[in-house]
C-alpha cells in the first residue's frame, strides 16, 4: 500500500503540469502538437499515482523487479523521444533559416542593383553605368 501523502502529491503535481500546459496553449507559448505529449504523460501520472498497483503489474509483467525503475526506464525513453523529435525540428528549422537567409541575400542584390539604375537615370548617364 502506498503513502497516501504520496498520492496526493503526484496527483497534485500532474493536475499543476496540465494546468500548466492548458495556460500555455491557452496564450500561445506552446503548439499544439508538443502539448499532446505533456497532457499523455500528466494523465498517466495521475493513473499511476491513483492506481499504483498498475505500476507494480506492469513491471511484472515486463519482468522488470522495481517498479520505481520501470518508471525510471519510460522517463528515459520518453525524453529521449522528445529530444529526438526537437533535435529534427531544430535541423528543419535551420534549413529554412539558410534558404530564407540565401533569399533574403538575392533579393538585396537585386534591390541594390534596381537603385543603381534609377539612380544612374536621375543623374542624366544615357547609358546607365
Amino acid at each position: 500500500m502506498s503513502d497516501p501523502r504520496l498520492t496526493i502529491l503526484s496527483i497534485g503535481v500532474a493536475v499543476a503540469a496540465l494546468l500548466l500546459v492548458i495556460e500555455l496553449l491557452r496564450r500561445r507559448r506552446l503548439r499544439e502538437k508538443y502539448a499532446v505529449i505533456w497532457v499523455l504523460i500528466s494523465v498517466a501520472t495521475v493513473i499511476v499515482a491513483v492506481f499504483p498497483a498498475l505500476l507494480q503489474w506492469t513491471s511484472d509483467v515486463i519482468g522488470i523487479r522495481t517498479p520505481s525503475n520501470l518508471l525510471f526506464f519510460g522517463s528515459v525513453l520518453t525524453l529521449f523521444a522528445v529530444s529526438l523529435q526537437l533535435s529534427r525540428e531544430v535541423g528543419l528549422l535551420e534549413e529554412q533559416s539558410r534558404t530564407l537567409a540565401e533569399e533574403v541575400g538575392a533579393i538585396r542584390l537585386r534591390l541594390e542593383k534596381i537603385e543603381s539604375v534609377g539612380t544612374d537615370a536621375l543623374s542624366g548617364d544615357p547609358d546607365g553605368r
